[in-house]
């Protein structure tokens, strides 16, 4: 944290907050409310420095990696890495033209766990996958037209999960480059997932699996 911008009442009601600042400057409501995102600000507003680390520090040592590729929607990247945290990965990879994970929506709905889970981001989706590689990881695309299935699938190496965009999923190049492409058995009517839904099951199978 470099900077606090706090009103009175929120002060008041947080002083831990505002002794731990290294600079507070104190605001009005209306100033607050401008500054802030939400519809019902608490009255702080933190100027931090970014959580996103180098590809390759991240990837060191991990054995369970999720990859965002071209997600656009802020909620579903956050949604995303607040799973990867409550199953204990080792890192989350927004390759390509994937959303901020610092945008205001995406870290409220990861809930604390932007600050939890290591984060990495790269535009050039090919050095990702040849960096995963390089860190030991098997790659794995969830792809709902895949040929092969979740509950055939055999886990024990370390591996990164690969999901695409919302709408259109993942690239064909992607899907061509990494080690298999892997689809969620549907029981039911639905013919598919979302997209947070789908990396929950994909993600927690492999952490479940790890932890046998």
């Amino acid at each position: 944290m470099h900077e606090l911008f706090v009103t009175e009442r929120a002060a008041a009601a947080h002083p831990s907050l505002v002794e731990a600042a290294p600079r507070v400057s104190p605001i009005t409501d209306r100033a607050a409310a401008s500054l802030s995102e939400t519809v019902t600000p608490q009255g702080i507003i933190a100027v931090c420095s970014l959580v996103d680390r180098p590809l390759e520090t991240v990837l060191a040592s991990a054995r369970l990696v999720v990859v965002l590729v071209d997600v656009a929607e802020p909620g579903n990247a956050g949604t995303v890495i607040r799973v990867a945290d409550a199953a204990g990965a080792d890192a989350v990879v927004l390759a390509g033209d994937t959303v901020d994970p610092h945008n205001g929506k995406s870290v409220r709905a990861a809930a604390g766990s932007t600050f939890h889970v290591p984060l990495a981001r790269a535009r050039d989706i090919p050095s990702v996958l040849t960096a995963l590689r390089s860190a030991g990881l098997r790659t794995l695309a969830a792809h709902g037209y895949a040929s092969t299935s979740l509950e055939t699938v055999h886990f024990g190496d370390p591996v990164a999960w690969i999901f695409g965009n919302e709408a259109h999923g993942l690239p064909e190049d992607v899907l061509s480059s990494v080690d298999d492409a892997v689809r969620i058995p549907l029981y039911g009517k639905a013919e598919s997932l979302n997209l947070a839904t789908a990396a929950a099951v994909c993600v927690y199978t492999a952490a479940m699996a790890a932890h046998r």
